[in-house]
């Protein structure tokens, strides 16, 4: 016998996921302002900490997010890539020239690692494509 608390309702689901996607991007943007705009708020150790816990948050919550089938979708998309490519490419090139010190390198080392993902993404489906040309040839 089944309890009637068991039963899903299609609208209590699509709430519930709703409420979670809602907290999911809140913890990304909120990941992302703390890291960013720590500095004009907080001094000293208070800042680092902040922009710390902030690139974390933004990290995984981003991370779970980008497991998302639409979001995966969207950037395993050729011309994403591309973008993801050049753009991420030539920030992480302005970034090393115009920025001094450390933060420079590091904010220029994070850029091009994102740029050399999406490189690698574009490897992979060309790989892929020509694995199913030849396979129907």
């Amino acid at each position: 016998m089944q309890h009637a608390r068991s039963v899903t309702h299609p609208f209590a689901a699509a709430v519930r996921k709703f409420v979670a996607d809602l907290l999911l991007w809140s913890f990304f943007v909120a990941g992302l302002a703390a890291s960013t705009a720590a500095g004009a708020v907080l001094d000293g150790t208070g800042k680092n900490v902040a922009s710390g816990v902030g690139v974390v948050v933004a990290l995984l919550a981003g991370s779970r997010i980008a497991k998302k089938p639409k979001i995966k979708a969207f950037l395993g998309r050729p011309g994403t890539l591309w973008f993801l490519f050049l753009f991420n490419g030539a920030t992480a090139a302005a970034m090393y020239f115009t920025m001094d010190g450390i933060k420079g390198i590091l904010a220029a080392a994070m850029m091009g690692l994102v740029s050399l993902g999406a490189a690698g993404g574009l490897v992979a489906e060309r790989r892929k494509r020509r694995a199913i040309v030849s396979a129907a040839a």
